[in-house]
């Protein structure tokens, strides 16, 4: 997606470590009219699929999953917290993911009562790399017994293994953006 990869170019910045930032419209400060032609492209990609439901991990892909469900006919949203909390009551499916940019492991929570056995779920993240947080999301998923009908990835960086693990595993990932390389002492990104 040019707009995508025209933003990245003249408001992302690489940081040492393969660390792209662009909290200057995805993941801190949310460019809304991006994040609708985001949700429209994911809507032309994955036409003809069957979505009840978006799936994504609080806190980065909340909006962007939002915003994108309106191009499925107002589907609901359901993002796995990332905390316990007292207002996670009843039974809940969990998972354990690794978190590349904080550094830690942290656990993936979503009520049983949002995922119901059967239902056609579409993944959305604002990120994808080792795919850590993606398949904590599929491990999810699979135990509630949801069919996934996509991944939708607002920035992949595709010089890690993540979205070729997920494609070869047979998961139709549809990445917006796909960073081929990026040189942290340049600032430049390269995309596929």
């Amino acid at each position: 997606m040019k707009e995508l990869e025209d933003r990245i170019r003249r408001d992302g910045t690489v940081k040492p470590g393969d660390v792209l930032k662009v909290d200057a419209f995805l993941n801190h400060q949310c460019d809304v009219t991006l994040f609708d032609h985001m949700g429209a492209e994911w809507a032309r990609i994955f036409a003809g699929k069957k979505i009840d439901k978006i799936l994504t991990i609080e806190a980065s892909g909340i909006g962007i999953a939002c915003i994108a469900a309106q191009h499925f006919g107002n589907v609901p949203v359901v993002f796995a917290k990332k905390t316990q909390s007292i207002n996670l009551d009843g039974d809940q499916y969990t998972a354990r993911v690794y978190s590349y940019t904080k550094q830690k492991e942290f656990p993936v929570i979503v009520s049983k009562r949002f995922l119901t056995e059967g239902e056609h779920v579409l993944l959305i993240d604002d990120f994808l790399a080792n795919g850590k947080a993606m398949h904590g999301l599929i491990d999810i998923c699979k135990e509630a017994g949801v069919v996934i009908e996509g991944i939708g990835i607002a920035i992949e960086k595709g010089f890690q293994r993540g979205g070729k693990e997920l494609r070869e595993a047979g998961y139709d990932v549809a990445s917006l953006a796909i960073v081929k390389a990026m040189d942290g002492e340049k600032g430049t990104v390269e995309f596929a």
